[in-house]
């Protein structure tokens, strides 16, 4: 009888754990290791895929101030630039400064540097204080992200 209530046992534990990785792997639990195997991830609380890249943006490294504040900057840069000059290595954004000051481009740098540190930024005043330049650089591959975040035509 002692055979039979080990096995019993035995077997029931096996049930438990079998029970217990379905329940967590129909519940989400193994999201993550999806996420380390697959180049796509799907977040089901946001309902919203992502692809893995070495290039992402931190959306937390700014409080919702400061959030609002650097959205009104980008729509306000996207909207005044003159030209978008494209090279091997990087894109250069120019701006009159009538439109764009030395001070918001700055302060626009200082918060993507937060959000978005893989991006080397330089700013230029030339031609006489008569144009302002933003050129993002990066690592190999930030031209295609470049691209894709800023709705860079190629």
């Amino acid at each position: 009888m002692k055979n039979k209530k080990e096995t019993f046992w035995t077997a029931g534990k096996k049930s438990v754990a079998g029970v217990i990785l379905a329940l967590w792997i129909g519940g989400g639990g193994a999201m993550g290791l999806a996420a380390q195997s697959s180049a796509t991830i799907v977040q089901p609380e946001r309902q919203v895929a992502t692809v893995q890249s070495k290039f992402y943006c931190n959306i937390k490294a700014l409080t919702p101030a400061e959030r609002a504040r650097h959205k009104q900057l980008s729509e306000k840069l996207m909207a005044a630039k003159k030209e978008i000059v494209e090279t091997e290595k990087r894109y250069e954004f120019q701006f009159s400064p009538g439109d764009v000051s030395v001070a918001e481009l700055t302060e626009w740098v200082v918060a993507e540097s937060k959000c978005c540190p893989f991006f080397d930024f330089h700013i230029d005043l030339e031609r006489e204080g008569k144009l302002l330049c933003l050129r993002l650089t990066g690592e190999e591959g930030i031209k295609a992200f470049i691209r894709a975040e800023f709705n860079v035509g190629k």
